[in-house]
């Protein structure tokens, strides 16, 4: 990729580690499945009314929406409701980067190149160094719901990939409408009405702030350039950069929560941090020297 769609990866991938964060706080005060359906309300609206409808099939659209949206972000913030660590949370949710690459080999044939296999493989075992620091003190339930989250975003990715849609912003708007409703629904099923209208009409600051960093930073700014990327380029090539959040989580995690890492933690996300480099950064080919011609010249002969 360009240099400068690099830089707008990272600027992503700093967004998103302190999405987790947000999200914690909010699903305190918040029930997970409600909380989902708040934030992709305030994603498609207003903007939604003015932002041109993505070109493309609109079943591409609602099959992004399904995944990418409703599937991830409903088990993710079930996943934190349920007591997983906002940096232990940022961290699993990378195995979608194998996921994905796997899936677009699969599905779109666009096999990694072996350097980006070696990158997603080493920053690969950097998360497991982790999890397995963290993972003996946490209950399963949570694990296998965030993976799912993973597995839900992986197809979300590869479905955008194949749609080729232009137009970041557009796809992120209109995919969103997939997400309120039936978020809605499930949570009048699993907390209640009177639950939910309790979080309506207490909604703190707290919980309103949370929501604007997930809506206007994740979704609007974060998705519309991740989707935009991913139109772009080949999904080895820019789902990679998605290794740099768990230590951007991680240390907001231990900033704004106290989830302080261990050693071991941190030397898992150095090495996620070497796999990034190893799939991203692509080495420069020094250009071949012309051929030097051998036969002898006539004394006087020009050279140049």
């Amino acid at each position: 990729m360009p240099l400068r769609h690099s830089l707008l990866a990272v600027l992503v991938m700093l967004v998103w580690g302190g999405n987790f964060v947000a999200i914690d706080v909010g699903v305190a005060e918040v029930p997970p499945l409600l909380f989902v359906a708040i934030r992709f309300v305030l994603v498609a609206f207003p903007l939604v009314l003015f932002v041109p409808r993505p070109r493309g099939r609109m079943r591409e659209v609602v099959a992004i929406g399904a995944f990418m949206s409703l599937g991830q972000f409903t088990l993710l913030y079930l996943a934190l409701a349920l007591g997983l660590p906002s940096g232990l949370a940022s961290l699993l949710l990378q195995a979608q980067v194998v996921l994905t690459m796997a899936l677009a080999a699969l599905a779109l044939g666009e096999r990694p190149t072996r350097r980006q296999g070696v990158g997603a493989l080493v920053g690969s075992a950097g998360l497991l160094v982790v999890a397995s620091a963290r993972g003996s003190a946490d209950a399963v339930l949570p694990v296998v719901v965030i993976l799912g989250a993973a597995l839900s975003w992986a197809v979300g990715n590869v479905v955008s990939r194949r749609a080729g849609i232009s137009g970041g912003l557009s796809v992120v708007v209109w995919s969103a409408l997939v997400v309120p409703v039936p978020a809605l629904a499930l949570s009048l099923l699993v907390d209640g009405p009177a639950q939910v209208g309790s979080a309506l009409s207490g909604f703190s600051t707290t919980a309103a702030v949370s929501t604007a960093y997930t809506v206007y930073g994740a979704s609007l700014l974060g998705y519309g350039i991740w989707n935009s990327l991913l139109a772009r380029h080949p999904a080895g090539a820019v789902v990679p950069f998605v290794l740099l959040v768990p230590p951007v989580g991680l240390t907001c995690g231990w900033v704004f929560l106290g989830e302080r890492p261990s050693p071991v933690e941190l030397a898992g996300a150095a090495v996620a941090l070497v796999g990034v480099g190893l799939a991203t950064v692509t080495a420069r080919r020094r250009a071949p020297r012309p051929p030097v011609d051998a036969r002898p010249r006539p004394v006087g002969a020009a050279t140049g």
